[in-house]
This record gives structure tokens, C-alpha cells and sequence, in this order.
């Protein structure tokens, strides 16, 4: 009998990708809330009971995490094809509108240290997250469009730009920008630095080979400026040091494309070509993959074996220190800019990184 609770589990995740408790949550909080009652079960005016909350959100699953067509779950759920595209778009829009505020949050003062710790212990104190794009084929892009939208892929794509952590969570999610536009098109429109320029995110400050830094970084790949904010590998490093640096970089700088993977085989749906018609709605459907992502990540994170016992500890040690940020005047704004663009800041850290990383992984080159 446990062999086969545990089956059924498993079964279950597999086909959900999420576990059962998570499944019975998000049902409960779409029937309860007081805003939309679509997945509320209700009769039909011969007294006929309509679709069950289970069926409703099991159909928009479906279609997220296989890419089904509509008429294809006709046969499996009984819902005709109107009904299951229906589903899908209020699914979409109330797990962004009950879910959104708090699992597509920016780190706040507490995640910081989490996250500082963690990325500490790998060789990079005062690392935020990694930074990358990912492209959604969208197949039914309007013809008069499609010179916008057409960029090295050869076909119509909308981008996303994402922040991803070691544990997968996605922290930033910008989605919405043509697919000829390049990453640097992509950062000049995204809000991802609007707090740091002004003023309204925490402060961090942390201490590598020696020197002190008052501002956290992104790893990235080679597209991105020498800015102070973004820290990218060395293309054909030239002695141990370097060369130690850079593959501890791009391993570390995996993180984003790993999530990416995650997310494209988990929700099928962003690996296939996106059949809808219009930007916003790809973008509910986006966000929303990203929320259940993020709350799968959360779930799952409860009973992994993985080592995050600094995450429950009453009192640990964090390697930096992050702090209540002050009121930006104006004024300040140009000058803050100015910092986390400065070149040569970003070299000087570059550098010390260069010797920080060697110092904790040279014997094992």
C-alpha cells in the first residue's frame, strides 16, 4: 500500500509537475477567492452541474506543461475548445493577480543574505544572480510584425529577460520585447536596475580579496557593457588565474541557463511555438509559468536533499552586509547611474575576483 501511495505520488508530480499539496493549494485559493468565481462549480439552468475546480485548473495544467491544443483536451477532459482557451486565460491572469506579488517579488533585505551566502560560498561574494535572455517562438505573429520580431533565430520571437539563482528561482522576469532587439536592447527598457538607480534598494556591501564594494553585481555573458553591475567571463584567458576565473564564471553563470531549461521542459508549452494572438496574453501565459515555477522551486526545496541548512539556522554569519536604503533626491539619481556604469570599478572588482577565485579553487586546478 505505501509502494503504491508513493507510485500515485510520483505519477501525479509527473504529469502536474508539481506536487499534490501544491495542486489542492492553488485549487483552493482560485475557488476561494472572492474576485473571479469562473472556478467555482456551478449549474446551468437546468440545474446540471458545470465543471469541477479540479477539471478547470487540471486543463489549464495540461496546456501548460504538454503545449496541447485546445481541441485536443476535448477528449480528455470533456470541455469543448472555446472553453479550455477560456481556462487557460483566466488561469493565467488570477495565478499572476493571487500569486504574483509574492513569487515574482525582487530579493527583498532578508532574501539578500540567502543569497549572498550562498553565491559567497561558491567564490563569488557579492553576486546577486545571473542575467540572460530567452527567446518564445511565437508562430502566429501578424505578417506586418514579423520584421520586428525576426532577430537571429530567423523566425517571430518575443523575449524574456530573467535573473535566476542557484536554486532556480527566478527573481526578475521581464517579458514583452520584439526578437530582433539584442540583450543590450532588451536591459535599456528593462526596470531590472530602476531601484539601485533610484535608491530604493538595499544596500550591500561586501569584501573580496581585501577591497571593499558597496555594490552587489550580476554575472552575464560577453554581450553585456564592462559596467560595475555585471561582471562577464575572459574570451581566451591567459594564464591559471584567469583561466580558473573564467570557468568558475560561466559554471556559476549557468544558473540562468539551467533555469531556463527547467522552465522549457517543465512548461512545454515555451519550448513549442506559442499559438496565441496577442503579446498579452504570451505574457500572462509567461508570468504565470514563472509563478508555478517559482512556488514548484519553494515546495520542493522543503524536501531535497540538498545541503541549506544555513537557510534555517537562528544565527549564521553572512559574508556581506545589507542595509536599509536611504531616500534618493533627484538629484542623486544621474550620479548613481554613473556608479553602476563605471568601467573602471568594474575591472578593479574583476580583478579581485580573479585573485578571490584562485585562491579558493586554484589547488584543485
Amino acid at each position: 500500500m505505501l509502494m503504491a501511495t508513493r507510485s500515485d505520488a510520483d505519477d501525479f508530480r509527473r504529469r502536474f509537475r508539481m506536487r499534490r499539496n501544491l495542486f489542492e493549494l492553488i485549487t483552493i485559493a482560485l475557488v476561494e477567492d472572492e474576485e473571479c468565481s469562473y472556478f467555482v462549480q456551478r449549474s446551468d439552468a437546468t440545474g446540471r452541474a458545470g465543471f469541477l475546480p479540479e477539471q478547470k485548473v487540471t486543463c489549464a495544467l495540461r496546456m501548460l506543461a504538454y503545449g496541447a491544443s485546445a481541441d485536443q483536451l476535448d477528449e480528455l477532459i470533456r470541455m469543448a475548445e472555446s472553453t479550455v482557451l477560456e481556462t487557460l486565460k483566466l488561469f493565467c491572469k488570477n495565478i499572476i493577480r493571487l500569486f504574483g506579488p509574492e513569487y515574482l517579488r525582487k530579493p527583498t533585505k532578508d532574501d539578500l543574505k540567502i543569497l549572498l551566502a550562498e553565491n559567497a560560498e561558491r567564490g563569488f561574494p557579492g553576486m546577486i544572480g545571473s542575467l540572460d535572455c530567452m527567446h518564445w517562438t511565437w508562430k502566429n505573429c501578424p505578417t506586418a510584425w514579423q520584421g520586428a520580431f525576426q532577430g537571429k533565430e530567423k523566425c517571430s520571437t518575443v523575449i524574456l529577460e530573467a535573473v535566476a539563482s542557484k536554486s532556480l528561482w527566478i527573481w526578475h522576469a521581464f517579458y514583452g520585447m520584439p526578437g530582433a532587439n539584442n540583450d543590450l536592447n532588451v536591459l535599456e527598457r528593462s526596470p531590472l536596475l530602476n531601484d539601485l538607480v533610484n535608491g530604493v534598494a538595499p544596500r550591500i556591501s561586501f569584501t573580496v580579496n581585501g577591497a571593499t564594494y558597496n555594490q552587489g553585481y550580476y554575472l552575464t555573458d560577453g554581450i553585456y557593457p564592462a559596467w560595475a553591475i555585471f561582471q562577464s567571463s575572459i574570451s581566451a584567458p591567459q594564464g591559471n588565474k584567469r583561466r580558473c576565473y573564467a570557468a568558475q564564471q560561466e559554471a556559476a553563470r549557468k544558473d540562468v541557463e539551467r533555469t531556463f531549461g527547467v522552465l522549457q521542459q517543465r512548461f512545454r508549452i515555451l519550448a513549442l511555438p506559442c499559438k496565441l494572438w496577442s503579446v498579452d496574453a504570451m505574457n500572462d501565459v509567461m508570468l504565470a509559468c514563472i509563478i508555478l515555477h517559482n512556488m514548484i522551486v519553494e515546495d520542493e526545496q522543503r524536501i531535497t536533499s540538498l545541503n541549506h541548512q544555513y537557510l534555517f539556522e537562528d544565527e549564521w554569519v553572512s559574508p556581506a552586509e545589507v542595509g536599509v536604503p536611504d531616500e534618493c533626491p533627484v538629484a542623486m539619481i544621474a550620479n548613481a547611474m554613473q556608479v553602476l556604469e563605471d568601467e573602471e570599478l568594474h575591472y578593479e572588482l574583476k580583478t579581485d575576483l580573479i585573485e578571490h577565485v584562485w585562491q579558493c579553487y586554484g589547488d584543485l586546478g
